[in-house]
């Protein structure tokens, strides 16, 4: 299947719109008999997530998130090897101040790979929906020029981290093979499951903060601080056990707790795998997603009046 590319869709004559206005859905109608006219229609009180027109410009997807990429690490001398500097700084800290200092258990394995286990998705997570909330602010001058699906722009800093994150996901493989610990064959099934709720936090959350950021821009104050007492409310540098058992379920509703304990399950035989806490955890997830995304569509349609 082929699609044009994505300077071809923003350059297209059919992509423009007047500035003083967001839009949401399109309908083509004929005005003669070879002639067709584009009419840009404001998203109405329900509107619909429009999953099917944002696939449609998947292609204006991928030269953002290229254009992301390429923004991140210009001019930088490491280039991407800052998706490996950042958890694995971190995890050396988390493993002197936790591990050394405050003697944090680790459920029997080393602390260092305990701790980069959560820190992989964790790092992807705290930075994709960061980067989302603050996307329709410093993509301004497309949204008051061109129409394209709005969810397009959170969306791609939520898609450009997975590149980060698989870099980290090879270096947490091969600390394992360091530490000699062998991930359990149920990883190749969860893993990917994981990831999944993983994304679908990180796109809720994004669209939620990105929508209010345009309103009240004292969000992007609110979300380094969002980041730090989310760090901590999650198991990161601690491990589930220290949790009370009944209180776990209610725990588990932080999207991320499922995901992290998960990965350490099965890459670092932990434990049995938290099958309820990981079901609680994916159903909060995709209920940030789907609030997110209606949320961002219901209110797109001033996106561009106060851009």
């Amino acid at each position: 299947m082929t699609f044009p590319p994505p300077a071809a869709l923003l350059d297209s004559p059919d992509a423009s719109e007047p500035s003083a206005h967001s839009a949401s859905s399109i309908r083509k109608t004929e005005e003669a008999p070879h002639r067709e006219a584009l009419i840009i229609e404001p998203a109405g009180r329900f509107p619909k997530l429009g999953v099917r027109e944002l696939w449609s410009y998947r292609g204006l997807l991928v030269f953002l998130v290229w254009r992301d990429l390429k923004v991140r690490y210009a001019q930088t001398v490491l280039g991407a090897a800052w998706a490996i500097i950042q958890p694995v700084l971190t995890m050396v800290i988390f493993t002197v101040v936790f591990g050394r200092f405050a003697k944090v258990p680790s459920d029997g394995v080393p602390y260092p790979v305990f701790s980069l286990a959560a820190l992989v998705p964790w790092t992807y997570f705290s930075t994709a929906f960061a980067g989302a909330s603050n996307s329709l602010i410093t993509s301004a001058n497309l949204i008051t020029k061109i129409y394209f699906p709005r969810l397009v722009i959170p969306f791609a800093p939520v898609v450009g981290g997975l590149v980060d994150f698989v870099i980290a996901f090879v270096i947490l493989l091969i600390t394992l093979v360091v530490y000699r610990i062998v991930p359990s064959p149920a990883a190749v099934v969860l893993i990917p499951l994981l990831v999944i709720s993983m994304i679908l936090t990180s796109a809720g959350v994004g669209c939620w903060l990105a929508a209010l950021n345009i309103k009240f821009r004292d969000i992007k104050y609110v979300v380094p601080f969002l980041v730090q007492i989310w760090l901590y409310a999650s198991p990161v540098a601690y491990p589930m056990s220290v949790v009370p058992a009944r209180f776990r379920l209610l725990y588990a509703l932080n999207p991320m707790a499922g995901v992290i304990e998960g990965f350490r399950t099965v890459l670092l035989h932990t434990g049995a795998v938290p099958w309820p806490m990981i079901v609680f955890s994916l159903f909060s997830g995709v209920v940030l997603f789907v609030t997110g995304m209606y949320y961002f569509r219901s209110t797109e349609r001033v996106f561009a009046d106060v851009a």
